[in-house]
């Protein structure tokens, strides 16, 4: 039995610090991360699949292959860019989330001395 995703949470907004102490591969040790947000990079013309794509679509004939429409999701899982802060290391990790409509880096913290008025 499913339950509603906004009674467990699921619409609050998702703050997390720009930096974070965590471990790192490359120096073999905790250190400090920056912590950004991960975004796809441009579709490049001459990946493999593409160029099949594009010769198949080439000339007459139409669509020859099927365009996704029936989109369920409204969200998308958010990955986390860390990067070590070490001047030596460099090293960059992905720390993939959990899924969330409202997420931000670095915002206010919410502490127990906020009043609602």
């Amino acid at each position: 039995r499913r339950t509603d995703p906004r009674a467990l949470g699921g619409d609050a907004m998702v703050n997390i610090p720009k930096t974070k102490r965590t471990y790192c591969k490359r120096c073999n040790k905790h250190s400090v991360h920056k912590v950004t947000q991960y975004k796809t990079g441009k579709a490049s013309l001459y990946a493999q699949g593409k160029r099949r794509y594009d010769r198949k679509q080439s000339g007459f004939g139409g669509q020859t292959k099927p365009i996704f429409r029936k989109k369920a999701k409204t969200t998308k899982k958010i990955v986390l860019r860390l990067s070590c802060t070490d001047p030596e290391c460099k090293a960059v990790h992905l720390h993939p989330i959990k899924r969330c409509k409202h997420f931000e880096i670095g915002g206010d913290k919410k502490g127990k001395s906020t009043s609602l008025f």
